[in-house]
């Protein structure tokens, strides 16, 4: 299975205010899940999923992340004024790795492995089986006429279908 889907001609991405957006030079080479708690805790989310890149092969070109050595082996960058999570480096690799959320156009990139299964969540391999409910639908039923987003809008317009509301 590749990594790499048709249609993704640019590879670009950024945090949710816009103050730090990157380009990658070449396409990534890998995309994963890592369940590790680390991650757990460096998202506030069950796993983060990355899409790697020689680090020679990413440029920032707006802004520069903050870096936080996560650890011994590994440093994560991250906006420091909205906090998006966009990177994970392990320190002695030549690659690192954006997190696939952060990309402009994230279906684009579909992991293929997951690490630090030891610490997956009992409840993510039933995530399919919940409900599940439109964005617009949400809105309906809260009475939520109209949400004005404060996030950046330098990404490239996504799916249809796909919401950028919340």
């Amino acid at each position: 299975m590749s990594v790499i889907t048709e249609g993704a001609a640019e590879w670009t991405g950024g945090c949710q205010c816009g103050a730090v957006r990157y380009q990658l030079l070449t396409p990534p080479e890998h995309a994963c899940i890592c369940h590790c708690r680390m991650c757990q805790r460096a998202s506030g989310q069950p796993f983060m999923a990355f899409a790697s890149v020689r680090r020679e092969d990413l440029r920032w070109t707006r802004g520069h992340p903050s870096t936080f050595m996560s650890s011994n082996v590994a440093e994560r960058n991250f906006c420091s004024a909205c906090g998006t999570p966009l990177t994970y480096h392990r320190v002695e690799s030549g690659s690192i790795g954006v997190t696939i959320g952060s990309l402009d156009n994230p279906e684009a990139a579909r992991p293929v492995e997951q690490f630090g299964i030891e610490s997956e969540l009992s409840w993510t391999s039933g995530l399919r089986a919940l409900p599940g409910k439109r964005t617009e639908d949400w809105m309906r039923e809260y009475g939520i006429a109209h949400i004005e987003s404060h996030q950046s809008h330098a990404s490239r317009p996504r799916k249809s279908g796909m919401s950028e509301n919340l």
